[in-house]
């Protein structure tokens, strides 16, 4: 079920930029090779009828989306952290410090005035 939804998926992301790109902007975009669809939209043009495409297809794409990550989060409810094998690894190991020495360093020696 998850793959059919993702071709969809693909299938209106391609059809959802290309409706975008068809329709008129300040620098006409692929607009201008769309042709002269004025008889075939109404008095408007193709305008109101890609405006209503891109909404919907648009709408189409976010339902989409949002099944799709339901079906996917319902497939796989394990994750890879819960399979993976954990080992303890031991802590290095500090030479032990002599007992006559303090763990502490020393300062230094005030210098010997003349």
């Amino acid at each position: 079920m998850s793959s059919i939804l993702l071709i969809i998926q693909f299938a209106l992301a391609v059809v959802l930029t290309i409706t975008i790109l068809l329709q008129k902007s300040s620098s006409i975009g692929l607009g201008a090779y769309s042709g002269s669809n004025e008889s075939l939209f109404g008095a408007k043009g193709p305008a109101g009828f890609l405006t209503k495409l891109t909404f919907g297809l648009g709408l189409a794409f976010i339902l989409n989306t949002l099944v799709l990550g339901y079906i996917y989060n319902h497939e796989h409810k394990s994750s890879i952290v819960d399979t993976m094998e954990t080992t303890n690894i031991p802590a290095p190991a500090f030479p032990a410090t002599p007992a006559n020495t303090s763990a502490a360093p020393s300062a230094p020696a005030a210098p010997a005035k003349k």
